[in-house]
């Protein structure tokens, strides 16, 4: 592939992920017409890469075409909400799971504790980004130790619809997830599979829970919503009436 298409594409991938984001945490609004040049003016790219993202998307299910409108958000119930982080409990607890049968999972314990410590001080230092980074590294080195990446794959598709984002500011999540993902190496270490899946599937309803009490508080599933066109994002004042 030709550098330039590289760039083009990565760009397409990085636009995508902050619709996305904007979608599932009610910045855009279901029936919300997506205009690609006010999308593109207020990411800072031009109108191409916006209408790339947006085909990814209507693959997806977020977005619909509308034959001379473009194109406009659809439908997001809670059962959808429901469905998206059940689909990441149930694949993150078998990965896992898999991990706690590698025999050598000594080190992995040892790396998985340097990244918790290190998540621990950018929770509390209020560092969204190294949060991020940490929760992502987290991850990763569970993968590593499953050593079983076609469903890692699976796992690091699922994820594209969890809005990181939402979670690295909220203060109490910080502190609940380090707690949880001090019990998840402790279980790990035991190789306790059933603990671990019950571990898993708490913090996956604890965040589950925290985005809908979060659109509920936007009023993103109030009747007979009228949504403007789109290009900025809603901000969370606006969107909560």
């Amino acid at each position: 592939m030709p550098r330039g298409n590289l760039r083009r594409t990565q760009l397409t991938d990085e636009v995508a992920a902050e619709l996305r984001a904007r979608i599932l945490t009610g910045q855009i609004r279901s029936g919300a017409f997506i205009r690609l040049d006010e999308v593109a003016a207020d990411l800072g790219c031009s109108v191409t890469p916006v209408r790339e993202a947006l085909v990814t998307l209507r693959g997806e299910g977020l977005v619909r075409s509308s034959p001379h409108r473009g194109f406009i958000v659809s439908e997001l119930t809670r059962g959808d909400i429901i469905d998206i982080f059940w689909m990441q409990s149930q694949l993150s607890a078998r990965l896992t799971a898999h991990a706690a049968s590698n025999p050598d999972l000594e080190g992995h314990l040892a790396e998985l504790t340097r990244i918790v410590d290190e998540f621990e001080k950018a929770v509390h230092e209020g560092d969204s980004a190294k949060i991020l980074d940490h929760e992502y590294q987290f991850q990763r080195r569970i993968y590593m130790a499953a050593n079983s990446w076609k469903l890692a794959w699976f796992l690091v598709a699922a994820t594209k619809y969890t809005p990181y984002n939402l979670y690295a500011e909220d203060k109490e999540w910080g502190a609940l997830a380090i707690e949880s993902h001090r019990r998840l190496i402790s279980h790990l270490a035991n190789r306790d599979k059933e603990a671990i899946s019950a571990e898993i599937h708490s913090k996956f309803i604890d965040a589950r829970e925290r985005l809908v009490r979060d659109l509920e508080l936007r009023g993103f599933w109030d009747d007979n919503t009228e949504e403007p066109p789109v290009g900025q994002a809603t901000s969370p004042a606006e969107a909560a009436g």
